[in-house]
């Protein structure tokens, strides 16, 4: 898309807000979080809405829905065959605060993260880069960076950005990513060391994650 075309601005604008506000929100002391985290879901959420997009063209539809079903039972083997791994080379573990409440808790969470990836900065990227597959690369690597600084975890989430953004524009629908998503957070937490990624910490949480008494 050409830079002078209208709506480039604003694009631009919205992507660096947009990431501006959730990096941002990531690097806070945890009282503030606690209070910048619904302002900052509401506002990503009044962004997309405001260009009135369809529940289909977001992804919360039929459409794709059937098809692309198939995501859940790929997710399950790739975690059974994680765990299986796991186990054998000795560092599964159970899950750090593994009740139905928090398990429930983090699978939204992971829906709202396929909905700002593949319905905010995806779309955006897509528009003023030009280019589908370099759009889906840079929004991987964008997604990625959020989980700052827990290597592992970025590791991961620019594979599975990467991944997952290719599969919305296949399917055109987040639920099964969403949960895909949610199930292999659970595994990668339970496959890898707490050491390593701090209860899937990110930003300053994972630098002020401090380990369990052993003894408790």
């Amino acid at each position: 898309m050409p830079r002078s075309q209208p709506g480039f601005a604003r694009d631009l604008v919205e992507l660096i807000l947009g990431y501006g506000v959730i990096v941002g929100v990531i690097w806070m002391p945890a009282v503030p979080q606690r209070v910048a985290s619904p302002l900052v879901l509401i506002f990503t959420l009044a962004v997309v809405l405001a260009r009135g997009p369809s529940r289909e063209e977001l992804g919360l539809g039929r459409r794709g829905l059937a098809s692309s079903l198939w995501i859940l039972p790929a997710a399950v083997a790739v975690a059974g065959a994680s765990v299986m791994v796991a186990k054998r080379v000795g560092t599964l573990h159970p899950l750090f605060n593994g009740d139905a409440r928090h398990i429930t808790g983090y699978v939204v969470w992971t829906l709202y993260q396929q909905f700002l990836l593949n319905d905010y900065f995806l779309p955006r990227l897509t528009r003023i880069v030009g280019h589908e597959q370099a759009a889906i690369g840079v929004a991987g690597v964008l997604f990625a960076a959020a989980h700052l600084p827990n290597l592992t975890l970025t590791a991961a989430t620019l594979v599975w950005g990467v991944v997952s953004c290719g599969l919305f524009r296949r399917y055109r629908n987040l639920y099964a990513l969403g949960l895909a998503q949610g199930l292999l957070g659970l595994c990668f937490a339970v496959c890898v060391p707490d050491a390593l990624h701090h209860h899937l910490r990110v930003g300053l949480g994972y630098l002020r994650y401090h380990a369990p008494d052993a003894g408790r």
